[in-house]
């Protein structure tokens, strides 16, 4: 039979059927060959590397939480450490204060001793130039005495321009 060109197939038969299930079978062997095993290994190898990859990210997660741990670490220790040092130095510093005071008490107090030696030798000196004056002044008042008699008022007089004439000499 012809239709428009085409001839239509009126008949079934047997073993049109059993070529075409062969056919297929033959299709799916070569497709299961050459595209659907090569497609599978690709596939497996895909999520082969995308496991890697989890695995990897996962150990470095790891790695990396395990060096944040230790830099928490060191840097608590590292703060410790601070610590200590500025305790260190707060008392150092101390005892230096100390020091420092006590060594300027003594000075002080030496210079207190040596100004008390010095204002005692100073004192001495002047009583010592005092009794010098007032000797020589004794014997000049009495070396004047014996040249000449005086009166009373002439003895006032005499000593008093005496006393004036120490004073002028100081």
């Amino acid at each position: 039979m012809l239709t428009n060109g085409f001839v239509l197939a009126s008949a079934w038969t047997p073993g049109d059927a059993i070529y075409q299930l062969i056919t297929i079978l033959i299709l799916l062997a070569l497709l299961k060959k050459f595209a659907w095993g090569p497609l599978l290994n690709v596939m497996k190898q895909r999520e082969d590397h995308i496991a890697n990859e989890i695995d990897a990210a996962e150990k470095s997660r790891l790695e990396a939480n395990k060096f944040l741990e230790e830099q928490r670490k060191l840097l608590k220790e590292a703060r410790h450490e601070a610590q200590a040092l500025i305790e260190n130095a707060k008392k150092q510093g101390e005892v230096q204060r100390e020091d420092i005071i006590s060594a300027s008490r003594a000075e002080g107090e030496r210079m207190i001793e040596s100004a008390k030696l010095q204002i005692e030798q100073q004192k001495e000196q002047a009583v010592a130039a005092i009794r010098e004056q007032v000797a020589s002044l004794s014997v000049l008042i009495a070396s004047k005495v014996i040249e000449k008699e005086l009166s009373i008022e002439d003895q006032e007089k005499l000593i008093n321009d005496y006393i004036q004439e120490a004073v002028e000499k100081r």
